[in-house]
């Protein structure tokens, strides 16, 4: 990876590109201290350091620009969820499905699409916050004219954050290195590294058991950095053979080669569509809080769902797998169609050894994803609930949605390095004349 940079570095090109890449970056960093107007970020950071809550993972995925009630404190959320509704609709809608198709032109389309989506997910969810900031007093002005223009000032400016945000993704995507939105999650994660770790110095001071656990705590991580990078790296080999045909004097094909099949083919989608599923119930407390002691039916009811999935509940964890395991599924159907590729093999004269073309193929190939999938799914379930439990046994430790950080950032790193990889390779190829 060290190696990479350095190479990359030399190229005067693509110096500029990093240098442009970082300098977004630390635009976004600057953003995230910015504080919004009319709140009191001190009630709101006590709120979710409490932990247990929907707000300690988006004060995550924001770089803690959340808890600190800052301008981009809803960070790539609405972006990201907007994608996932425009990816779904996709292969709902038989118009955007034909936008898809269209080639570049297309993509713009589907972008515009994404950005208004985008927009409206992050007026909503302002709003959402706005009110979730007023019931726990976050907020100095809520009544009269006064709570009015105060509840405008506040909505428009995390709206307007999360655009600036999508805009600053942008300028990585034209003129940066890597996935613009990639690393713009990536440099809000990274950010509360630093924090974490002086909390967990501050735990071994505090109390020396934590002298011993500390230091395994930070081993296994190491070791779960490891397990992803493997499992990113790793595939399946599906091994294709080309029949000789012969066009005039020339013969064409014969050759031997594989279809690579990653076991981590949908990355943190999965992850990703199964928290928006389990935020559902948290983003509803937002609206209705639970009563400090609830009488009657309904409102014990309400309490016991809102507290069955609290980050604190095992059957949490629980859901959560499945969830990430049935998602998994889905995006891989998404991604691969078995009979396309056998008829693609078929009208290349290419076939797999040893299974007949048509729907033998086709089964054969869905048979290995079926396992493949399953292997990635509880590869994912469990780096996303290992933390989880290690929480509910060291809640002090806080670290909830490590698992899910962690290969976030790993991902993000290695797909940054496969982009410089690829963007050398091109520079240093040789021309005809050389």
């Amino acid at each position: 990876m060290f190696t990479t940079f350095r190479n990359a570095w030399k190229l005067p090109d693509l110096r500029k590109k990093i240098l442009y890449t970082l300098l977004i970056i630390l635009i976004y960093r600057i953003g995230c201290h910015i504080p919004v107007p009319f709140l009191d970020a001190s009630v709101l950071s006590a709120e979710i350091e409490s932990g247990g809550s929907f707000l300690s993972y988006m004060d995550i995925l924001s770089g803690g620009a959340l808890s600190q009630g800052t301008l981009f404190a809803l960070a790539i959320q609405p972006y990201i969820n907007a994608s996932i509704i425009v990816q779904l609709l996709t292969y709902a809608l038989p118009p955007l499905e034909n936008l898809q198709k269209e080639g570049e032109s297309g993509r713009k389309k589907l972008n515009l699409i994404t950005s208004f989506v985008s927009l409206g997910i992050a007026l909503f969810m302002s709003y959402a916050y706005y009110v979730t900031q007023r019931n726990i007093g976050a907020i100095k002005y809520t009544e009269g004219a006064a709570g009015v223009f105060v509840a405008i000032v506040i909505i428009a400016s995390f709206t307007a954050g999360a655009s600036i945000v999508v805009w600053l993704g942008n300028r990585i995507n034209h003129n940066g290195v890597g996935n613009g939105i990639s690393m713009i999650l990536f440099a809000g994660i990274v950010a509360r590294g630093p924090s974490d770790l002086l909390h967990m110095f501050e735990l071994i001071k505090s109390d020396t058991k934590y002298a011993l656990i500390v230091p395994i705590v930070i081993i296994v991580f190491i070791l779960m950095i490891g397990f992803i990078v493997f499992m990113n790296e790793s595939e399946r080999r599906i091994p294709i053979q080309y029949a000789k045909r012969v066009v005039g004097r020339k013969q064409y094909g014969g050759q031997n080669t594989h279809i690579p099949i990653k076991i981590a083919m949908s990355g943190v989608m999965p992850i990703i569509f199964a928290m928006a599923i389990m935020s559902l119930p948290a983003t509803l407390e937002m609206f209705i809080p639970v009563k400090t002691n609830p009488e009657g039916f309904w409102e014990k009811f309400y309490a016991g769902f809102i507290s069955f999935f609290s980050y604190q509940s095992a059957w949490y964890a629980v859901i959560y797998f499945i969830l990430i395991i049935a998602f998994n599924y889905f995006y891989v159907a998404m991604q691969y169609n078995p009979i396309e590729i056998a008829n693609n093999l078929r009208q290349n004269n290419g076939g797999i050894p040893g299974i007949r073309p048509g729907k033998p193929t086709s089964d054969y190939i869905q048979r290995v994803l079926s396992k493949i999938t399953l292997v990635g799914a509880f590869f994912l379930g469990v780096i996303a609930i290992f933390p989880i439990f290690t929480n509910l046994a060291l809640p002090q430790l806080n670290i909830a949605m490590g698992g899910t950080s962690i290969l976030i950032v790993v991902s993000v790193v290695l797909e940054t390095m496969r982009t410089l990889e690829s963007q050398m390779m091109m520079r240093h190829h040789k021309g005809f004349l050389e």
